[in-house]
């Protein structure tokens, strides 16, 4: 099991769409813009939905869904970091700020 720290998955995350705005340049003459990327995130996410169906049981997609939902969440946080880079934010700062407003929410 590959085990990583947050700022190690950040700057990873960050190269990796820099070499995908490589291949878009040379495939199709420009970068996806932030609007593309977050529609990219969302069809992620639909198949998240689609494949935890499959592992409940309730919905049959064949293959290994497993590794299939595993890979499709890990491609979701990835997105997520990407797109907060993209909006200049933050993702640690913005995923502390929601833990902390949430516990205190749910300690009241």
């Amino acid at each position: 099991m590959e085990e990583l720290n947050f700022n190690e998955a950040i700057a990873r995350s960050l190269k990796i769409r820099e070499l995908y705005h490589e291949l878009e340049l040379k495939h199709h003459g420009s970068e996806w813009t932030v609007e593309e990327d977050a529609l990219a995130f969302l069809t992620d996410a639909g198949l998240v939905g689609r494949l935890t169906m499959s592992q409940q049981g309730r919905w049959p997609t064949g293959g290994d869904t497993k590794a299939e939902l595993a890979h499709k969440l890990g491609e979701s946080i990835w997105w997520l970091t990407v797109l907060a880079d993209r909006m200049d934010i933050d993702i640690q700062v913005a995923l502390g700020k929601f833990l902390t407003k949430t516990e205190k929410l749910l300690r009241k």
